[in-house]
């Protein structure tokens, strides 16, 4: 098999997730509210897009699902069923795939916005932004509590829950380059997303449960991010692009003669870093650490881990670096898809590796999402010398890449749930009806 062995199929069987949520505003603020969203979802509504459950073939009229647990053939009548894919998740993903799309073309009538997004799109848009933003956290906390209230939580809905949420990632990067008209720092915004996400998922892999902290990214993250899609439909994208000094008046009373004018979305980016991103990153490692320490490995190997992702942004940035047409400011949208799909494949590895534990240490197969580049590299190079031009127009290099860590990131969606199918002798997408 491709991606899951004989080891990993019995783990799965076993595998049970643990994560614990400490922000106070999750817990007195939107637990309450999600509690009260998910009754609004009928017990039968089926989780996953095609077919309610994933049976082994009939007996007795009674179907088996993936845990060989007993339901009945009537799916508003199903009890205990567990499911692949999570529906409520799916249409929370695709909530931030129109956000995304709202920052580039105008629909209906086609008319390009803010195709470098760099220029404020309408400030509908921006209220958009955040309101489906804010759909995109309810559903995706909604799709746990029904999970649990339905009994049919799974491995492999947290594979997919957490696999939209790391392509999550890039589109929210992009829906926020519309708002704050960075440009060419949309790509650093999504950095700023992806390494937390990524380290995140790291510790998981090691401590085996999920802890998010007083103060954390998909509950305050996302809602001052929200907030500030919804601050700007009130005074226009502009504010984030100029001076610093000019958006906050107060600070225009300080005297800072030898300091340039500096966008805010710039201070915003350099706040980020120093009180989100950096702290986040000390306490990944310093917790992964004790764990390793704990259990007599290597901290190299854990460390060595961390690789593929570190190359995945040192090959794109110096791609952008050489780039005769410069991909960052011209085509932030391609760009951040691109590798935003390279993300989720890392990210869907590292994770299914957990999920069959996996011997800690680097997963060569996590590098399949780096092949791409050195051909992009190379491409951009032959412009070095041939004045200019590169030997293939960076478009369809660009357009390439995208099909191609796209085509990646699928193959192992769609591999891993028929190698689990395989496995376990079970039917995909398929319900058996209770004869009479």
């Amino acid at each position: 098999m491709g991606y899951i062995g004989a080891h990993g199929v019995e783990t799965l069987k076993r595998y049970r997730y643990s994560g614990q949520d400490h922000s106070v505003v999750a817990k007195y603020v939107l637990q309450p509210f999600w509690s009260r969203c998910v009754t609004l979802f009928p017990l039968w509504m089926p989780k996953e897009p095609f077919s309610p459950c994933l049976v082994n073939p009939q007996v007795g009229g009674i179907g088996r699902d993936l845990f060989g647990d007993d339901y009945t053939s009537d799916v508003r009548s199903f009890t205990n069923l567990r499911t692949v894919f999570h529906n409520i998740t799916l249409t929370g993903f695709m909530f931030l795939v129109v956000s995304a799309l709202l920052g580039y073309v105008r629909i209906l009538i086609s008319q390009i916005y803010s195709p470098h997004l760099d220029t404020a799109p309408p400030r509908w848009v921006h209220l958009a932004h955040g309101l489906l933003l804010f759909l995109y956290q309810t559903f995706d906390a909604v799709d746990g509590k029904q999970a649990r209230r339905t009994s049919s939580s799974s491995p492999l809905g947290e594979l997919f829950d957490h696999g939209c949420d790391a392509l999550a990632c890039a589109f929210e990067a992009l829906a926020l380059g519309s708002t704050l008209m960075c440009g060419r720092f949309t790509f650093c915004f999504w950095v700023i997303a992806a390494v937390p996400f990524y380290l995140a998922t790291w510790e998981h892999f090691f401590t085996n449960t999920l802890i998010l902290p007083l103060i954390n990214g998909p509950t305050e993250g996302l809602m001052l991010i929200y907030l500030s899609h919804s601050f700007t439909f009130l005074t226009g994208a502009e504010w984030w692009a100029q001076d610093f000094r000019k958006s906050i008046p107060l600070l225009s009373w300080v005297p800072l003669p030898f300091i340039p004018d500096i966008p805010l979305y710039i201070i915003v980016m350099i706040l980020m870093i120093l009180f989100a991103v950096i702290p986040t990153i000390g306490s990944n490692v310093s917790n992964v650490q004790k764990v390793v320490e704990a259990r007599k490995g290597s901290m190299v190997l854990a460390l060595a881990m961390l690789l593929p992702f570190i190359a995945l942004l040192t090959g794109v940035a110096v791609w952008s670096y050489l780039s005769p047409s410069d991909i960052m400011r011209n085509q932030p949208h391609l760009l951040v898809i691109g590798t935003g799909f390279a993300f989720g494949y890392l990210v869907g590895r590292m994770i299914l590796a957990h999920l069959c534990d996996e011997p800690k240490g680097l997963k060569t197969g996590m590098c399949m999402s780096l092949v791409f580049l050195p051909f992009a590299i190379a491409n951009a190079l032959t412009a070095k010398i041939n004045a200019g031009i590169p030997l293939v127009d960076e478009l369809l290099v660009l357009f390439l890449y995208c099909a191609y860590t796209v085509g990646l990131y699928l193959h192992l969606a769609v591999s891993v749930v028929h190698e689990i199918k395989d496995a376990l002798g079970i039917y995909c997408f398929r319900i058996t009806r209770k004869e009479a």
